[in-house]
């Protein structure tokens, strides 16, 4: 079936069919057993099935259904074998069959997760009971937010993830999506004496053709006294991933010098300049590779102590350690704010789209563009988990710890080849997937073409700390009852630094430009030479007759060559800044379980209440300054009940008042400056929370052994959240120095040149979200029992629908649209085989379109487009204790489709990053 098809009839069809097989199943177990009353007793000597043995995959399905089932609130996990055993690169791609989860990825990596419409920045992720934060960097910078990059971790380090979606008076406060609890496990839930586990893995990715390692081990001992246990877990990988296509870095309108032979400036209101200046064209059309090389180490620590019976101490460690490049090569031209100075020979235009679907050009400003950052993320974790049983009624827990993620980008180094005046470009989006970009003058291989005329470094860093320290008690009062209470401390700070060394050739004064001592520049840079020169192929699809090599500069010879580390650096004052923050809290919280009308109900019902203290440091238009802003406080209450409204169908309802606080990158003074994109940035101390009141409800029917099927109704009512403003000025109306602005950038040289978009971020108005889950689990063999094959299957499929309206500022108007990040349609699928030697699951997650941003240069909105990603896995027992393995992920090679302005959908990325496949091997005694 192609790809198009599976996305189209996947959710639809599974769903129905699995809907009508629980139906059909539940009223054939009801005429069985009606059947068995009726029928005499079987002889003897009748032939019975063998008994289906659950153990692995399907053995994790069903202790993550158990929790489920004996949850109060909405809960969903996973376990160890699901984890260890899928088809994962790290802990997002496990996540995201959980229903409602959907995963961003970056270069075929998840990084982050959305759960029902909500980004990662409103929820909250605890690791062996403690919040923390994981930052990374990537495409766009580094992460300076609240949302957590799963990418840092290798899914190989956690035995359990437990997503609570309903909130608990007793479960930490700041999420409007979801609690995740990350688990590394610990020595007592393993076999009394050693476990060893080991497995490796050569992993071959179909573009970047290399073979790349992966491997992880573990070790445990349990006492057999039941008085003390360790584990030692530790994960490595190596690998690198190409990411191949197209980037047009948005679509802008902007007037030329002349069109089809005639002077715009001479002719202001000639239809030709005025249609073309009224358009659309891609910034900055061009092809190219990014490469991203990825090492990832972790490493896990367990000690657990039991003295007594009553008494527990356990102390973990968590480290992680990603080093990373990302190298990025493009030949292009650079529309962007120099279209005055081009001429437009020819050119088609789109009525329906306002597009300049093809140009040709001469005068047209070539760049040929090599970069390359570096970053290592080192991410650790200590905690003390104490708890004490003093009475049969009485129980008390400390938990303790501290936790650093530290980001540091020793450089971030571009070097631009430039031909300013090229006769001979074209460009065709027609289709716009793989459009032509064609340079059709000069070679664009020759070194002799182009000057090297500028460089950038910019290195920066960025620090989180978190320090916890929460204690609680449980008083069992009768023996249906007991109530939990706690308080809990909390201090998070952030701190981030840049630096700049971007500079032009002529203004660094690293050439002489005016050779001839007139005052005049012959050169805009230093002139390529053969040695300085690389010729980069580009080897993936493109438009038919599109230019597919050209001349890069040779990184680290230019980096010499000037000697770029010895030059001098200043501060980005924009990001350089602070953030401090404390939280206080305390909760009280019954629970209760009781029989009402003949059927088992649950619950649990308290408040929590929490103080946030923030100070922020930062430059604000040149000073730097200190804001320690007002404390607040929210009260938290919260309910959650389950009903059996028979002993296999559990009636699920849940309300409470939820906050998240503003963004940490957001809440500081000052702002930054991006001088080539006439774009200011502005963050802001004194945002609020995101408050809201939260609704769940659901039913659970569990018709059969390993069986649910269940449907899910949410709804939140956010009262009031940061929102983004944006408008349009000169530079001067904000206040801001010229001093930041970079000197090679368009701006520079005239920063009133045309008006810049201003954006910021303010407390506005809140809106409404709400959706349905629909989930599906059964093993085969409940249909087809006598059939070998088939009772050794099973489905595992859910399907989600979500929508919210929120209210953006764009230029002065309020604008109505969906949360950023949030997609409507979700689904995934895992069908599974498993007997005592041989296992084999395949699975697909889709996720329709969503938006990232308010976009700029006239667009309103952009975002990607829907993604469907097709994984598989098989493993093969040689005795109880090896087993090899084979997985494919990404099978549909599916490629990221990024669009600006959510009217016309104008392309601004396309590329993919190919089909990765493992083998490997699992061992363990």
């Amino acid at each position: 079936m192609p790809v198009q098809d599976i996305r189209r009839k996947t959710p639809v069809t599974l769903l129905a069919l699995s809907i009508g097989l629980a139906l059909q199943i539940n009223a054939s177990a009801h005429a069985q057993e009606a059947a068995a009353q009726a029928a005499p007793a079987q002889d003897a000597s009748v032939e019975t099935l063998d008994t289906i043995s659950v153990t692995g995959y399907r053995a994790s399905l069903v202790k993550a259904l158990d929790l489920k089932r004996d949850s109060v609130g909405a809960v969903d996990a996973i376990v160890a074998e699901d984890i260890a055993e899928f088809p994962d690169q790290n802990i997002a791609e496990s996540l995201q069959r959980i229903p409602g989860i959907v995963i961003t990825r970056e270069s075929g990596e998840g990084r982050n997760i959305s759960v029902r419409g909500l980004s990662g920045e409103f929820t909250r992720v605890r690791i062996n009971g403690m919040e923390a934060i994981a930052t990374t960097g990537g495409e766009g910078g580094p992460n300076r937010g609240r949302d957590f990059d799963y990418n840092v971790f290798a899914s190989e380090l956690f035995n359990s993830v437990v997503v609570h979606k309903s909130a608990e008076a007793k479960l930490d406060e700041g999420s409007l999506g979801a609690v995740v609890d990350l688990n590394t496990g610990g020595p007592f839930g393993y076999d009394d004496g050693v476990t060893f586990l080991f497995s490796g893995q050569g992993q071959y990715n179909d573009i970047a053709e290399d073979v790349a390692p992966r491997a992880a081990a573990l070790f445990a001992y349990k006492d057999p006294n039941d008085k003390w246990g360790a584990t030692f877990s530790a994960a490595f990988s190596d690998d690198t991933t190409y990411e191949m296509g197209q980037n047009t870095v948005r679509w802008q309108r902007a007037g030329f010098r002349s069109v089809r032979g005639v002077n715009c400036a001479d002719n202001p209101t000639d239809a030709g300049c005025v249609e073309v200046a009224n358009a659309f064209h891609p910034r900055i059309p061009r092809y190219g590779q990014i490469k991203v090389e990825r090492e990832r180490t972790g490493l896990t620590g367990s000690l657990e102590f039991r003295p007594t019976q009553d008494t527990r101490i356990k102390l973990d460690a968590l480290y992680s350690k990603l080093d990373a490049k990302r190298g990025e090569i493009y030949g292009e031209v650079l529309f962007r704010g120099n279209e005055g100075g081009m001429d437009v020979v020819d050119y088609s235009y789109d009525p329906a789209t306002n597009n300049l679907t093809s140009m040709d050009v001469n005068n047209a400003w070539v760049r040929n563009e090599s970069f390359e950052k570096a970053w290592t993320t080192e991410f650790k974790q200590y905690t003390l988990d104490l708890s004490h049983t003093f009475s049969d009624s009485f129980s008390a827990h400390l938990l303790a710890g501290t936790a650093s993620s530290e980001l540091s980008f020793p450089y971030e180094i571009t070097f631009m080849y430039d031909d300013r005046n090229y006769n001979g470009f074209s460009y065709d989006y027609s289709n716009d997937k793989y459009p032509v970009i064609a340079f059709n003058g000069a070679d664009v291989t020759d070194p002799s073409t182009f000057q090297m005329a500028e460089f950038r470094d910019r290195p920066s860093s960025t620090k989180h700390t978190f320090d916890n320290v929460a204690a609680d008690v449980t008083w069992n009062f009768s023996t249906d009852y007991w109530l939990d209470a706690g308080v809990n401390y909390r201090k998070f700070e952030f701190e981030t630094w840049g630096g700049i060394r971007d500079s032009g050739v002529c203004a660094a004064g690293v050439y002489d430009c005016d050779q001839d001592d007139d005052g005049v520049n012959e050169f805009y840079g230093i002139p390529a030479t053969a040695d300085l020169t690389d010729v980069y192929h580009y080897s993936d699809r493109t438009g038919a007759g599109s230019t597919t090599d050209w001349a890069i500069p040779d990184l680290w010879a230019w980096s010499d060559f000037i000697g770029l580390r010895d030059r001098p650096m200043r501060e980005d004052i924009g990001n350089v800044r602070t953030v401090t923050e404390e939280d206080t809290g305390a909760f009280v919280q019954l629970n209760g379980s009781t029989v009402v009308a003949d059927r088992d109900l649950r619950f649990n019902a308290g408040v929590r209440y929490v103080r946030t203290k923030q100070s922020s440091t930062g430059y604000n238009s040149g000073e730097f300054v200190v804001v320690d802003r007002p404390t607040y406080s929210d009260t938290l209450p919260s309910i959650n009940v389950a009903y059996n409204l028979t002993p296999d169908l559990i009636w699920r309802a849940s309300a409470s008042k939820v906050m998240t606080r503003p963004g940490i990158g957001s809440l500081s003074p000052g702002g930054s400056v991006d001088s080539f994109n006439y774009r200011v940035t502005y963050q802001n101390p004194f945002l609020d929370p995101t408050r809201a009141k939260a609704f769940d409800t659901s039913l659970e029917w569990y018709f059969a052994p390993e069986a649910i099927l269940s449907l899910a109704y949410f709804y939140k009512d956010i009262d009031s959240r940061p929102i983004s403003s944006q408008r349009e000025g000169t530079y001067a109306s904000t206040g801001l120095p010229l001093s930041l602005l970079v000197p090679t950038s368009p701006a520079a040289e005239n920063p009133e040149a045309r008006l810049w978009e201003i954006n910021s971020v303010i407390n506005g108005p809140g809106g409404k979200l709400q959706g349905v889950e629909l989930a599906f689990q059964m093993p085969l063999s409940l249909i087809a029992p006598h059939v070998p094959v088939i009772r050794n299957m099973g489905v595992s499929s859910n399907f989600t629908y979500v929508d919210s309206d929120a209210d953006y500022t764009i230029s002065g108007q309020i604008v109505t649209e969906r949360l950023f990040g949030l997609s409507k349609r979700s689904y995934n699928f895992t069908v599974f085989y498993e007997n005592d030697r041989f296992d084999a699951r395949i699975s697909g997650a889709y996720r329709s379109d969503y938006l990232t941003g308010t976009s700029g240069t006239g667009n309103r909105f952009e975002g990607y487009g829907e993604t469907f990603n097709l994984d598989a896995s098989m493993g093969y027992k040689i005795n109880d204790n090896f087993e090899v393995t084979f997985e494919a992920l990404n099978l549909t090679d599916d490629y990221q489709d990024r669009w600006t302005d959510i009217d016309a959908r104008r392309r601004y990325e396309w590329d993919h990053t190919g089909r990765v496949y493992k083998v490997g091997f699992r061992y363990r005694f």
